[in-house]
């Protein structure tokens, strides 16, 4: 552990082998950083009121806050928590927010993101994995984002959204109802457009697999029909045999209590 000598680390703490604390960096109250992890100068993480738990060689950069208090007003000062996995990495002046008692207590990040500069994830967000999102973006509490999404810059999530896995949310992009997974979204309010075609590809799913994915989004995209009427066509034309991608899809929109973009 190499600790520098303007660094502050709360005696409450606890920091893992390897990890690195730079100049005026802070890390604050019931705090866990894991090994192989990396805060550059002026970083903080944690709060004296909170608990945040940092997995493995995540980098959190200057400016940065990882773990500090809701910015709800119904927050008095409980011990909520930050959850955070593995290789995760925290641009500069990005902003991380503990859940609230009211939302279930706790805020998850997973592993392998990279967030971008300027980005606020508020309370009682829950992220997967491998989630690109590039700067100045905001997530309102409650916004859940599954695996393997990508964000363009300066976006906005309402409140209590959910974002499907492997779907691209194009930049300036404004999102009041849940996206569904596999597709293309843009727009102020954003909708989804498209199949996510080439992101899929370069993930390794089959031509196959996306052709027969591609066919179950228009269903959804380009009918008339409702979500419901969508669903049933979706699962006829399958034979009652859909692939993963396709059963996620439907699982997604029939578990949707904020409604789909399109």
């Amino acid at each position: 552990m190499s600790v520098h000598a303007t660094a502050y680390v709360d005696p409450k703490a606890k920091i893992g082998k390897d990890v690195f604390i730079g100049p005026g960096a802070v890390v604050l109250g019931n705090t866990s950083v894991g090994d192989g992890s990396y805060l550059h100068n002026h970083a903080t993480v944690g709060s004296n009121e909170c608990t945040t738990v940092m997995g493995k060689k995540n980098i959190v950069f200057p400016g940065a806050v990882v773990g500090g208090t809701p910015q709800d007003l119904k927050y008095a000062g409980e011990n909520t928590r930050l959850e955070i996995g593995d290789s995760n990495i925290f641009r500069e002046c990005v902003t991380v927010n503990t859940g609230t008692v009211s939302g279930g207590g706790l805020t998850k990040i997973g592993s392998h993101n990279l967030i971008m500069a300027y980005c606020h994830v508020a309370h009682d967000c829950i992220f997967g994995d491998h989630i690109v999102v590039a700067n100045s973006s905001n997530f309102a509490g409650h916004v859940i984002i599954e695996d393997h999404v990508k964000v363009g810059g300066v976006c906005s999530f309402n409140q209590f959204i959910k974002i499907g896995t492997h779907s691209y949310i194009a930049g300036e992009s404004s999102v009041n109802k849940d996206i569904i997974p596999y597709t293309i979204a843009r727009g102020n309010y954003a909708v989804s457009t498209v199949t996510n075609k080439i992101g899929l590809e370069r993930s390794g799913f089959s031509k196959d697999e996306v052709a027969a994915l591609h066919r179950a989004v228009r269903v959804v995209l380009k009918g008339n029909e409702t979500i419901e009427k969508s669903i049933e066509t979706i699962l006829e034309q399958a034979e009652q045999k859909p692939n993963e991608l396709v059963k996620h899809l439907v699982s997604f929109m029939q578990k949707s209590e904020r409604g789909i973009a399109r």
